[in-house]
């Protein structure tokens, strides 16, 4: 089964080039990963500093692999800093079915 989840944040007044900077940077390493399906960035209409990630991986452990890429604790350490909330909000999703 998929592992689906939607990632939100929200860039500190004045951050918003940079952080968007630094995800459209790590959107193309994550869009390499093997088990990514998708990975699309957002901004919110009404309110633009508001960012919303939804990311498909293929199974859990295609998940874990993500987790544990080289190149995401130097951006989680890179973006926490100029983002409103101690860090990324992660929702998990699941399909409706009938």
């Amino acid at each position: 089964m998929n592992k689906t989840l939607l990632a939100e944040f929200t860039a500190r007044e004045g951050t918003e080039d940079e952080v968007t900077r630094l995800i459209v940077e790590y959107a193309e390493k994550v869009r390499q990963e093997d088990g990514n399906l998708a990975f699309d960035v957002y901004t919110k209409a009404s309110h633009p500093r508001a960012f919303w990630i939804f990311e498909v991986y293929r199974d859990e452990d295609a998940f874990r692999a993500h987790i544990e890429a080289p190149y995401g604790g130097p951006f989680n350490a890179a973006l926490t800093p100029l983002i409103e909330e101690d860090a990324s909000v992660l929702t998990f999703l699941d399909p409706v079915t009938p």
